[in-house]
Parts: C-alpha cells; sequence; structure tokens
C-alpha cells in the first residue's frame, strides 16, 4: 500500500471529515449524479482536496460535460493520481488526490475539449477558493 505526504489514522479521518466526506475520500463512494454543489458551478479559481487542501484542479480546466458531477479537462500537474479500478464489474481509471490518497471520482479518455480527458470528481471532495 502507497504512503502518501498526509497520513491519518481512520478515526482521525472521520473525526476531521464529515459522514458524506469520508464516505467518499476514504471509502471510495460516489455522489448522486447532479447533487454536489460545484457541478454547474462556473467561478474563476481552485478547486482544492476536502481532505487536505491541496491545489487540484484550475477553473479554466472545468468544462459542463452533462454527466451530473464537475468534469475537468486536466489536473494541476502532480496533483492527483491515476489507480485501475475493476470494481463493480467494470474496468476504469480511479482518481485520488496525490497529497493524501483521497478517491476525487474517476477519468476517462472521453473528453470533448482538446486533451480528450474527462476528469469525473464527487463534489465533496472537494472545496473551492477563489
Amino acid at each position: 500500500m502507497k504512503t502518501y505526504n498526509v497520513t491519518k489514522a481512520e478515526s482521525d479521518w472521520k473525526t476531521e471529515l464529515s459522514d458524506e466526506q469520508y464516505r467518499i475520500l476514504r471509502k471510495k463512494g460516489t455522489e448522486m449524479p447532479h447533487s454536489g454543489k460545484y457541478n454547474l458551478h462556473f467561478e474563476a479559481g481552485t478547486y482544492k482536496c476536502a481532505g487536505c487542501n491541496e491545489a487540484l484542479f484550475e477553473s479554466s480546466s472545468k468544462f459542463d460535460s452533462s454527466c451530473g458531477w464537475p468534469s475537468f479537462d486536466e489536473a494541476i500537474k502532480g496533483k492527483v493520481e491515476n489507480i485501475l479500478d475493476k470494481s463493480h464489474g467494470m474496468i476504469r481509471t480511479e482518481v485520488v488526490c496525490a497529497n493524501c490518497g483521497g478517491h476525487l471520482g474517476h477519468v476517462f479518455n472521453d473528453g470533448p475539449t482538446k486533451t480528450g480527458t474527462r476528469f469525473c470528481v464527487n463534489s465533496i471532495s472537494v472545496d473551492f477558493e477563489k
């Protein structure tokens, strides 16, 4: 198992995160589509990991993919990590915070922008800073 810069006991994560943040960031859950506060949010700023406050995505990379979750066509270099995910009978690429290992969502190669990439991120796994 990989060691991240920010490591905490599960009991500490449970204390510091809301129940829903813990379910998504630490237990690899997913929020309901079209329910997250950042799905249709397009202010200028930076999206940071809700678990460790690491900057992950710039608002300039965000686009409306109509998938129900915030979508970005690129992450800040070196700030996210891709992990093969074979859960739920599918083969996908999970995206985690490279600083704390928190589950953010998944990345797909079906993006409509010039990068061809769509990072599909749970709103609750990130915070926004103007």
